[in-house]
């Protein structure tokens, strides 16, 4: 057993603070609030003090980063909290496991496998691949030990309020209400199950064969909005749903109120083109498979 520090308890950092828990570790959970989950130690702290990370940290044998900034806050929230997280890895030597996305690789044709350039030329997003290139330069320097976790676009129990298959998604369809999408519902998409992302960034920081590089976390077939809210129903025994997308203007519109609704336009890409996750490799290297997207659907709608 370990101790384990996992800074962030969002809806990645709680999955995965808890299975460190029941795998009998010692878990440090390190937000602002100072929360996390029973039989944690909980601390508060501020992620951009180095001097208080790397004193949390100390003696860690593994350090998460698990934290996500509001997306219009990358530019200024993203750089002082990377830079502390490589002092921290650095000075404890705890392997450093980097919660990433897919949005440095930018659009993309065919599926996204993990050797693809990061080539986005959005300013927020090449702030995220400019963290992995310095976590990787560290670790090729033989500073730190480092790898980063990349998945789709999250659902699953305790999914946050901006999952798209989140509580605006199951809620009309209990109800027999229609389902409003801000995207295109027929268009195949990589949905990443949050239990499998807790998973992938445990066996990664316990297995050297993950560190110095990046890896996709195991994730089921690519299926449409449409097809997602159908297998719904199906569990839950729900009509038929109605799923209808929201015409673009329309959308574009509700941003100039909401900073949130505002960024749309920069993922815009990802769901009018197909948008496939290929996980292949860290299948086939740790032996592991993505939740079967029915068992995945029923844990979601009973959470």
């Amino acid at each position: 057993m370990g101790k384990h520090v996992v800074v962030g308890s969002g809806q990645v950092g709680a999955h995965l603070a808890g299975k460190l828990l029941t795998q009998g570790h010692e878990v440090v959970v390190v937000t602002r609030s100072g929360g996390g989950p029973a039989g944690a130690v909980k601390v508060a702290a501020d992620v951009a003090d180095q001097a208080r990370l790397i004193e949390v940290t100390r003696g860690a044998d593994v350090l998460y980063n698990c934290v996500n900034p509001k997306y219009h806050r990358w530019l200024t929230d993203w750089p002082p909290m990377a830079a502390s997280f490589l002092a921290a890895a650095q000075a404890s030597g705890a392997v450093y496991v980097m919660l990433g996305n897919l949005y440095p690789y930018g659009p993309v044709t065919g599926p996204m496998t993990e050797d693809l350039p990061l080539s986005s030329p959005n300013p927020k997003f090449r702030v995220r691949a400019q963290m992995w290139a310095d976590a990787l330069a560290a670790h090729e320097a033989g500073r730190i030990r480092a790898t980063e976790i990349r998945g789709s676009d999250y659902y699953g129990p305790g999914a946050s309020d901006q999952s798209y298959l989140g509580d605006r998604f199951t809620v009309p369809l209990r109800a027999g209400k229609p389902i409003m999408s801000p995207w295109p519902v027929d268009m195949p998409h990589s949905f990443t199950y949050l239990p499998d992302v807790a998973d992938t960034m445990i066996t990664a920081g316990a297995d050297e064969r993950a560190w110095g590089r990046p890896w996709h976390v195991p994730t089921a077939e690519p299926l449409t909005f449409r097809q997602m809210a159908q297998r719904m129903a199906a569990v839950v025994g729900a009509p038929a749903p109605r799923v209808r997308a929201m015409p673009w203007p329309l959308v574009r519109a509700a941003g100039l109120f909401s900073p949130m609704l505002g960024e749309l336009r920069h993922v815009r890409y990802q769901f009018t083109a197909p948008y496939v996750l290929d996980s292949s490799a860290f299948q086939r290297t740790f032996g592991a498979a993505p939740t079967p997207v029915d068992t995945a659907l029923k844990a979601t709608l009973d959470g």
